[in-house]
């Protein structure tokens, strides 16, 4: 007989195993089985739980998205100027938990994932959509004309640099991947006439 209140914690425990699989192995191809001992269960028992490996995939993706949607929002809940949300925003996609190694490197796969499965390639424009809706409407206050070059601009670093992270390409740490994307944005923004 089935433990009560078990399901939540396998799943999760699966979800994390995955996550860290995928960033051990630096790919999508990985097997249930192996996310399973990882997480110290059955395979059989993983595919109870979510059916297929692209479900736990996409459930992985899930958490991963949850988890950055609550770090810009409490990042957002202290910014009080268009500067500081932009900078809010940044931090919260650099921040410890995001950018370690093997959740940049999932979040590198799932882009590759989103090319094969409708449900990936939703969550993926889900993810986008709200990133640059978030950075322009502070950009269109900080900056008024040209907020959609900025705002581009500055979607395009933070997956740039995940990029790079992802491939080890000239690694940052995430405070030195900040302060790129802060120089950016303060060059823009000297270089910018103040608006009306």
């Amino acid at each position: 007989m089935p433990k009560v209140g078990m399901e939540p914690i396998r799943r999760s425990a699966l979800v994390e195993a995955t996550i860290h699989e995928i960033g051990e192995r630096g790919t999508l191809d990985v097997t249930v089985s192996q996310i399973a001992k990882r997480a110290g269960m059955s395979s059989a028992l993983a595919h109870h739980y979510f059916g297929s490996k692209e479900q736990i995939f996409t459930a992985a993706m899930r958490h991963i998205l949850s988890l950055y949607g609550a770090e810009v929002r409490g990042a957002l809940v202290m910014a009080k100027t268009p500067r500081q949300r932009i900078e809010a925003i940044v931090r919260a996609s650099f921040a410890p938990r995001q950018f370690r190694q093997d959740t940049v490197s999932a979040w590198l796969n799932f882009y590759v994932q989103a090319q094969k499965s409708e449900e990936a390639n939703r969550l993926l424009n889900i993810y986008q959509r709200r990133l640059r809706s978030n950075l322009h409407y502070a950009v269109r206050q900080a900056v008024g004309r040209d907020a959609r070059v900025l705002t581009r601009g500055l979607a395009a670093m933070i997956d740039g640099l995940y990029i790079r992270q992802a491939l080890r390409a000239d690694p940052l740490s995430a405070e030195a991947a900040i302060d790129v994307m802060m120089h950016y944005l303060d060059t823009f923004l000297e270089e910018e006439p103040p608006t009306k």
